[in-house]
């Protein structure tokens, strides 16, 4: 890939990714964007001169345009080939009686609304890049977008209830992927939700069963082998298919 943009990589998830994409010199240009800069992915950025830092509350939606020239000044002509919606929030379990209003407007404004007005915002670069790259077949390699979903947004598996902010924000995120997946076929533009398991991180907690370099180097593989008859498709970081 020549150019790929992780929000939320300050920690966690995120900040796995960028680890990964600059250990592994997986991409020419990455774009890290966060509220705030951790002290490791500052010293990263110091290691690796490919590694751009963008501030960005994905919840400000009136930043995304300066965030897209910021990346265009960038990357030229290229535009952008990954894109890879990874900020998120959660709640705790949260049974109905326990739920309120602002958990699930607070889960809604970033898990769902964010991606799609980031990537909407994008558009542009990602088809850049997708018809810079009209030689190679649909995936990373020419334009790909990545939702970071997770399973507790299926609702054929939801066996347990309760999570209702998360889960309801991660199911919407799921259907903004199909239709995305629909409206930038014409574009060769590759769109994907991923199950990244439940990890070790701030918010997966000390209990789960995956830590984070398992979990993104599986990411990683995956993306690697997505074609065109993947799009739109619930994916878990194994390559898995997922229930809606």
């Amino acid at each position: 890939m020549k150019s790929v943009l992780v929000t939320g990589a300050n920690r966690g998830l995120g900040l796995g990714m960028i680890k990964y994409l600059t250990k592994n010199d997986k991409a020419d240009k990455i774009f890290a964007t966060c509220r705030n800069v951790s002290e490791e992915l500052k010293q990263i950025s110091h290691d690796h001169k490919n590694l751009h830092i963008l501030h960005l509350d994905v919840k400000d939606t009136s930043n995304y345009e300066d965030i897209a020239n910021q990346i265009s000044k960038t990357v030229g002509n290229e535009g952008l080939n990954l894109l890879i919606n990874n900020a998120g929030v959660t709640t705790k379990f949260t049974k109905l009686n326990l739920v309120k209003a602002e958990q699930l407007l607070e889960n809604l404004a970033v898990n769902t609304i964010a991606p799609i007005m980031l990537t909407k915002t994008l558009h542009p670069l990602l088809k850049q890049a997708s018809e810079a790259n009209s030689d190679k077949p649909m995936g990373a390699q020419r334009a790909l977008i990545i939702n970071m979903s997770s399973i507790l947004g299926s609702i054929e598996a939801n066996d347990q209830g309760g999570f209702y902010p998360y889960r309801c924000s991660k199911a919407a995120l799921n259907a903004a992927t199909k239709s995305m997946s629909i409206d930038l076929k014409k574009d060769k533009i590759l769109v994907a939700c991923v199950h990244p398991g439940w990890v070790r991180t701030d918010m997966g907690g000390k209990n789960a069963p995956l830590d984070v370099e398992t979990s993104i180097s599986g990411l990683f593989a995956t993306i690697d082998k997505l074609g065109e008859e993947d799009s739109g498709k619930f994916l878990q970081y194994d390559g898995k298919v997922l229930p809606w």
